[in-house]
């Protein structure tokens, strides 16, 4: 390589031209670097513009299903109720009342019960459900187990658990029916009670 002492005019104005190029070119290296970034910059803000309109419509969605759920429940909750005394009464259970939603909340702990037909020594506390699957069933079961310390006033009495569905899933019925529970479920206009009559009810 020639050093600066052995390189003429033409060389150093050669060398000059080229490294004005280079810089010409890493210049515009760096701008298309900073264009992309922004490009991505500004993807980045859209994706993130989309992903809050995505969640929230999620959100909206799981409310209005949310309502949804509830208000079938509603109309679960007032297809049985009519009908519980005598379905009951027919199966050997002299009831007569019904009360909605009966609530408590002791010690920081909490309880609904959705239908509560009681008289006399015996209460029958029913869950009414759009669907009844094994989960709700599980539900309720827990529920029954506190339901006599966080209703004081029923622990003198027999309790019974029952569960209703509009859409009443098979594995639903055998573990409601394995555990004790009776089993309401829509006939028509109306419901039914789907245990067979074998079927003993655990007390409470």
């Amino acid at each position: 390589m020639s050093t600066a002492a052995e390189m003429s005019w033409d060389d150093i104005k050669a060398l000059v031209a080229e490294l004005a190029v280079q810089s010409k070119e890493t210049d515009r290296k760096f701008q298309e670097t900073d264009r992309k970034f922004q490009e991505t910059e500004a993807q980045m803000r859209e994706t993130d513009r989309k992903m809050r309109e995505v969640f929230e419509r999620f959100d909206n969605l799981s409310r209005r299903f949310g309502d949804l759920g509830n208000r079938l429940g509603e109309f679960v909750e007032a297809m049985v109720e009519p009908a519980v005394v005598e379905l009951f009464r027919a199966r050997g259970l002299d009831v007569s009342e019904v009360h909605r939603r009966v609530t408590s909340r002791r010690g920081g702990d909490i309880i609904e019960i959705d239908l509560l037909v009681v008289d006399g020594d015996t209460a029958v506390a029913v869950e009414c459900k759009s669907r009844l699957t094994e989960e709700a069933v599980a539900r309720h079961l827990a529920r029954m187990e506190k339901m006599k310390r966080l209703l004081p006033k029923y622990a003198d009495m027999k309790i019974h658990g029952a569960v209703a569905g509009m859409v009443v899933e098979d594995e639903a019925v055998e573990a409601a029916q394995a555990a004790g529970l009776w089993v309401l479920a829509q006939s028509g206009e109306t419901v039914r009670l789907i245990n067979d009559d074998s079927f003993e009810p655990r007390v409470w």
